[in-house]
């Protein structure tokens, strides 16, 4: 196990340097950091620019420019935005706030989609089997934009007036200035009570496609040979599904779930903008995009990366914790 975690570990490493070539050379050709000055009127003179393009150093090969950031990156330097802020800080502040939603999106998701997936393959052509496959269905066919306009208009409204008091919230990730007086239980309530709606709208539809793989998985599970030979040494049918059936059938939902990770982050940035949190979603399109700044666009994408690289890392040691033999290959 050691020597596959480790074997596991330089691989991703390698795909983690691939990933930032790719990243760099996208962004590079993509992005112009002098392009705000080209419509300038009066226009700054050619020596202006000259000079800009050996202050950012435009002037140097594409190699060696990748190398100054990577190098730079690996330290936690991602360099600073075109209004002198580095753009490290400002990063780690909006993954704390966007990591809080889709750590808890992920773990709602996975667990509705085993429970769900389980009983239409337990149950199948069942009314509960029929009634979970026309839910899940129209989940996937829902826009994340709209599904979380509805939660915002219809949902909260309705809870927050049957409880007589704002339980839900839909704006922000915290009552503003709340952080300046308030700590421990109170902050974390309110922190909380704005988190519930962001999670449902990422975590509902993402849990809807998982839960068609798990259910697949389970029924190709149950129909196998060494299911009915444990049936046959006198195993319960629940103890057969939970301690054999089950185990096996997660390995394809944990390979979906690594892969949806890239998934939920784009998810993560329209359901911002529905909720108006200041995360990363906010973050890549205003302050990036919006300005055209390379350095804060480089930077989403490279902690995009990691993220999607270190659970698929997870995905790879959870296979051989599931299934020995993987690890023994």
């Amino acid at each position: 196990m050691f020597f596959f975690t480790i074997r596991r570990i330089l691989a991703s490493v390698l795909v983690l340097l691939v990933s930032s070539f790719l990243v760099f050379a996208l962004c590079a050709a993509s992005f112009d950091p002098l392009a705000k000055y080209y419509t300038r009127n009066p226009r700054p003179p050619q020596s202006f620019f000259d000079n800009l393009r050996e202050q950012l150093g435009l002037n140097d090969n594409f190699f060696i420019r990748y190398w100054h950031w990577l190098s730079g990156a690996v330290t936690g330097n991602f360099g600073e935005t075109i209004n002198g802020t580095p753009v490290a800080q400002q990063l780690w502040t909006r993954l704390l706030v966007t990591g809080r939603m889709i750590l808890a999106a992920v773990i709602i998701a996975v667990l509705l989609a085993i429970v769900v997936g389980v009983i239409g393959a337990v149950r199948q052509y069942k009314p509960s089997d029929y009634f979970f496959t026309f839910l899940v269905y129209i989940l996937i066919a829902l826009p994340t934009f709209w599904f979380a306009a509805l939660l915002k208009e219809f949902v909260a409204g309705g809870i927050n007036d049957l409880l007589g008091s704002q339980v839900l919230y839909t704006i922000g990730e915290e009552t503003p200035g709340l952080s300046l007086y308030a700590s421990g239980w109170e902050l974390w309530s309110d922190r909380l009570g704005h988190l519930i709606l962001p999670t449902i709208s990422l975590a509902m539809l993402s849990f809807a496609a998982w839960s068609r793989f798990q259910r697949a998985a389970m029924l190709d599970v149950l129909g196998s040979d060494y299911m009915r030979l444990a049936r046959a040494k006198g195993l319960t049918y629940r103890r057969t599904v939970v301690r054999h059936g089950l185990r096996n059938a997660l390995i394809p939902l944990t390979t979906v779930v690594a892969l949806g990770i890239g998934t939920l982050f784009g998810g993560a940035v329209i359901t911002e903008t529905v909720f108006v949190w200041h995360g990363m979603g906010e973050y890549l399109l205003a302050s990036g995009i919006g300005q055209n700044d390379i350095n804060v666009v480089l930077g989403w994408l490279l902690v995009s990366a990691v993220f999607v690289v270190v659970f698929n890392l997870i995905a790879d040691i959870l296979y051989a914790v599931l299934d020995p033999r993987i690890r023994l290959a």
